[in-house]
């Protein structure tokens, strides 16, 4: 309800009062991550929320849409005809590596890697030269080789490994992927009902309320009813594409163009982590999977959207 409330106030205000603020929700952001590892209790092995009595806030997800607003509010402000060198990306590298390092450390691989993600997306959306880009590349081969060797703890490692071979491991690691599978596949056509799941209900499948909601919506709607699913999401990117094409000025395209990709990626990465085409990372479904954090953060997102959809015609002053 909060999150639909939020809504409301967010289309109330010009979104290029972002920009400012953005660095604002930055440094917050920032300190609610370093507390979060101070001083947060561990819980199966992560250090994720903060116990505010009537809502436990997972900084991670806020994290995702500071780095959205700084970026586009940086790249928006430091224009180039040229393409941006690698010495322009420099700041913006740091933005985006700051947090997630301290995600990192929770750990949170899911949410760190939206992050990785995010930076990449919108650096390639603006123009860069061709030495940029091999450099660029250069340097994320290396940092995979280190983040696997240094950064990894060993579940996580385990995780992506059981990835290329679920059957390997059916009890443990593999587990989830398989069962997923199964989920997906008994479907069929027209699924077996609602509530009428058995890898769902029956609780051989679990996190069915979080990463992996979308294989119970499959095993009780089946293909049908996974198209319908698929299409409302496709509905959202279309929206959110068309948002950015026409938004009044560099700002607004950005901040627009980001924002989908926040929303795309995850919904991509989910979809085929529970499909056994990606390793399970815990990145939940937006608008579907449980999570009051992840949920507020899509709001926000969608809010800020319909934000600048609004004022696409105003003249720019």
């Amino acid at each position: 309800l909060f999150g639909y409330v939020l809504i409301l106030v967010l289309v109330t205000f010009d979104y290029k009062e972002l920009a400012p603020l953005g660095y604002i929700l930055y440094g917050i952001v920032i300190l609610l991550l370093i507390y979060t590892g101070l001083f947060v209790h561990t819980i199966a092995g992560t250090q994720r929320w903060i116990n505010l009595g009537f809502f436990h806030l997972q900084p991670s997800e806020p994290a995702k849409l500071a780095v959205v607003i700084v970026l586009a509010s940086y790249y928006s402000n430091h224009d180039t005809e040229d393409g941006y060198r690698l010495r322009d990306i420099i700041r913006p590298a740091i933005l985006t590596a700051v947090p997630f390092v301290l995600i990192m450390m929770q750990p949170d691989l899911g949410t760190a890697l939206m992050l990785g993600i995010l930076f990449v997306s919108m650096t390639l959306f603006v123009k860069l030269r061709w030495s940029t880009i091999s450099i660029l590349g250069t340097v994320a081969m290396g940092g995979a080789f280190i983040g696997w060797k240094f950064l990894l703890k060993d579940y996580q490692r385990r995780r992506i490994e059981t990835f290329l071979n679920p059957e390997g491991d059916p009890m443990n690691h593999g587990y989830q992927i398989m069962q997923s599978k199964i989920a997906v596949g008994s479907g069929q056509v027209f699924g077996k009902g609602f509530l009428e799941g058995t890898q769902g209900h029956l609780h051989f499948l679990p996190e069915r309320h979080t990463d992996f909601a979308f294989s119970v919506w499959a095993e009780e709607w089946g293909f049908v009813g996974s198209v319908f699913f698929l299409g409302c999401y496709f509905f959202l990117l279309l929206w959110g594409i068309n948002i950015a094409m026409t938004a009044r000025d560099k700002f607004g395209v950005l901040l627009a163009f980001g924002l989908v990709m926040l929303i795309f990626w995850q919904a991509v990465i989910n979809l085929f982590m529970i499909m056994g085409f990606l390793p399970v990372v815990g990145i939940p479904l937006p608008l579907f999977s449980y999570g009051g954090s992840s949920l507020l953060t899509t709001l926000i997102s969608i809010g800020i959207l319909m934000n600048i959809r609004m004022r696409r015609y105003q003249i720019k002053t």
